[in-house]
């Protein structure tokens, strides 16, 4: 196969990018509470270095929580066992494990052969390769680097590569948006129209009971039955979860068929 350098790249400048910020918390800042339920900036931060202790071979931890409350599935039990180990432990701890883990990932990165990214494994939409996980990483590290900076009023690296690559991810699932959740009527088609700062325009077309992403020449040969309209930091916190769609959000603009719209919005959380 052939060495996925590109997305080693971009992980890595999401880590760096991510560095910058958190070399300049204080011990307030990294127990400021994210959006994510339960997790602080410092548990985001853990559940980030423990996934790479995990992908390293490192062995995880015997703590065990108490409280599974926000636990969804055996992934989810893992991120809560790891961060509750953590919580005692101040930032800088915290930092310095994610540093060391990170030094030990970027130097095998830099010198594992191509068989390593070719190894098959279970990635969280089902098998794959390690390449087809770091897809996935890019976009998990790149989204928990927003949920940190939006909290803590630090906006950074919102429209670059890592940017471009989740939207991109995230549009994945615009076709079981509309056509599943929000039932858009046969022969009609939406258009989602992201203003920045990643600029990009869907259109999801529903024939026979079918919906699929279809390019802007043919979308021209009908009007859309409705155009939403949204900047690419709201897209982003309404796919991930983060926050939730209401009628009359002033960042959403929803013309044609409002009803439509709004029923596409209601089911827009779908991250992976």
């Amino acid at each position: 196969m052939t060495r996925p350098t590109a997305l080693i790249d971009l992980l890595q400048d999401v880590w760096a990018s991510l560095d910058s910020l958190l070399v300049t918390l204080d011990e307030s800042q990294w127990k400021t509470m994210t959006e994510c339920p339960g997790w602080t900036v410092q548990d985001t931060v853990v559940h980030l270095l423990s996934s790479e202790r995990g992908l390293h071979g490192e062995p995880p931890t015997t703590h065990r929580a108490t409280n599974l409350t926000h636990v969804k599935n055996p992934i989810g039990e893992f991120n809560e066992h790891e961060i509750d180990a953590r919580r005692s432990r101040t930032g800088a701890e915290v930092f310095a494990e994610w540093q060391a883990i990170q030094t030990k990932r970027r130097d095998t990165f830099a010198t594992a052969g191509d068989e390593y990214f070719a190894r098959e494994m279970m990635t969280p939409t089902g098998p794959g390769t390690f390449a087809d996980f770091l897809h996935i990483r890019v976009m998990d590290a790149w989204v928990h680097e927003q949920d940190i900076r939006r909290v803590l009023r630090q906006p950074g690296n919102e429209g670059g590569p890592a940017a471009l690559h989740s939207i991109g991810r995230f549009a994945r699932s615009l076709p079981m948006v509309v056509g599943k959740r929000a039932a858009a009527p046969d022969g009609s088609t939406v258009r989602i129209h992201i203003t920045g700062p990643v600029v990009r325009t869907f259109h999801i077309a529903t024939n026979a009971g079918k919906a699929a992403h279809v390019d802007s020449d043919v979308a021209a040969a009908t009007s859309p039955i409705c155009t939403i309209t949204l900047d690419s930091n709201t897209y982003v916190a309404l796919c991930c979860g983060r926050q939730f769609f209401a009628s009359g959000d002033p960042r959403v603009n929803i013309a044609g068929d409002v009803a439509l719209g709004e029923r596409v919005m209601a089911g827009f959380n779908v991250m992976i």
